[in-house]
């Protein structure tokens, strides 16, 4: 999930004499769809090196996917890998293994994976995401209320990015999870450097996983002997026929929502940003509707904004248990596997005008946030964030506008997520908050 210099890698023809395009460079990251296209039209289930050296298959086509995802005998467990000496912890998330941080529900199979979905879900609840929607826009217009501030009378300038994709969910989450206002820049701080754009080292990522690890005890702690109303202490109450989290499932848990959801609504949101001002008709359909009062096509167009640049390139790791056949492809017990989100929510055999955004798209169910048990469990939460951040931006920044040629823009390199290292953005007009 760190950025991370992909290697060169040479193309070579393919049996009809097609290009075979090349994978993980920086051109890739930039646009990766005309490469799935080619994957899914000639070799949709894809044995590849990737650039840390492992080698893994590639799924891409949205049936094979969708069927791989619900597929108990690809296990999310790593002790299933048949790894390499030189492939050994270069899968998951750098440092969890030492931070003891591996017992979450991306690392572990039914029936654990069962029991912890069934705890965790007692504290994460629908009326509890509903309810932290006022503290979202709160949130939101502060950080629109400190850009336009900055830009004073003058024309405006910001990175959307830096200035409000990232920030906007790493205070939510805080502020979900029960960390202390007076904590939160550490927070900030640590997940800055799992996503840094400069690309830091492995070891820059390990540590501050280490870091947020140790805080987290020493807050779980804290939680154990005081509780409040937050998903810490949430996680810590929560029960299920007498049993109770450990103290080290706790930590996981709290561990993987901050990660794994805070850069999911960075990508989206910055993602969708940048989706809605190079599609200006579309941006313009929604900015009416807006206007209107009508939010269907904001709720319609935030899942075509996952379908059609997701957050989430690549699902997370699995490892077959057995031989299993996918797409027509013999793969080994002990072989990972990737299924490619982005390369599925493309498939031209299950979306009509698929490298088309229509935000008015009806049949839509893109994988975006995954299938089967491993759904992801913090989906409603992004998908508020996203509503409130797309909706409160069009409306306060009207015309807001790209401050950069896109071909100028950089993707960042990691495997997993797919997002934008800077979003540079222009405007002349901002309204204040609240509605007209």
């Amino acid at each position: 999930m760190h950025d991370q210099q992909p290697p060169a890698v040479t193309p070579c023809p393919a049996a009809g004499g097609s290009p075979r395009p090349e994978l993980f460079s920086w051109e890739f990251a930039t646009d990766p769809y005309p490469a799935y296209a080619w994957l899914r039209e000639n070799s949709p289930v894809h044995r590849t090196t990737l650039p840390s050296g492992v080698e893994a298959w590639l799924v891409t086509r949205y049936a094979d996917a969708r069927d791989a995802l619900a597929d108990q005998r690809l296990s999310k467990n790593p002790a299933h890998h048949d790894e390499s000496a030189h492939a050994k912890g270069k899968t998951g998330i750098p440092g969890e293994r030492k931070a003891e941080l591996m017992t979450h529900l991306l690392n572990i199979d039914p029936p654990d994976h069962t029991r912890l979905r069934r705890l965790v879900s007692k504290a994460f609840t629908p009326r509890r995401v509903a309810a932290f929607a006022p503290r979202v826009q709160e949130l939101t217009d502060q950080l629109i209320d400190a850009i336009v501030a900055r830009s004073g009378d003058s024309r405006g300038t910001a990175d959307l990015i830096h200035e409000f994709a990232f920030p906007l969910p790493i205070y939510a989450i805080c502020d979900l999870l029960g960390v202390p206002r007076e904590d939160q820049d550490d927070f900030r701080d640590w997940a800055g450097m799992m996503i840094r754009h400069g690309g830091g080292p492995r070891g820059g990522v390990a540590r501050s996983v280490k870091k947020m690890r140790g805080y987290l005890a020493e807050l779980i702690h804290r939680k154990r002997l005081d509780p409040g109303d937050d998903l810490i202490s949430g996680l810590i109450k929560a029960s299920d026929h007498g049993e109770h989290l450990t103290e080290n499932e706790a930590a996981a848990m709290a561990f993987i929502l901050l990660f794994a959801g805070f850069e999911t609504t960075v990508n989206l949101i910055g993602n969708g940003l940048y989706a809605l001002l190079t599609h200006p008709e579309q941006r313009a359909r929604l900015q009416r509707a807006l206007a209107e009062g009508d939010t269907g096509l904001l709720e319609t167009g935030v899942e075509e904004l996952l379908r059609y640049d997701g957050p989430v390139e690549l699902a997370t790791w699995r490892y077959a248990t057995e031989a299993v056949r996918i797409g027509g492809q013999d793969i080994a017990a002990g072989d990972p596997v990737l299924v490619v989100l982005a390369a599925a929510d493309r498939d031209p055999d299950r979306f009509e005008r698929a490298d088309t955004l229509d935000l008015s798209r009806r049949d839509n169910q893109h994988l975006g946030y995954g299938h089967g048990i491993h759904y992801c469990l913090g989906a409603p939460l992004a998908r508020l964030e996203g509503r409130t951040a797309l909706a409160t931006l069009l409306r306060r920044l009207p015309d807001l506008q790209l401050a950069a040629d896109p071909a100028d823009l950089r993707w960042r390199g990691g495997l997993i997520m797919r997002g934008l290292r800077t979003l540079p953005v222009e405007f002349t007009d901002a309204q204040p908050q609240g509605r007209d």
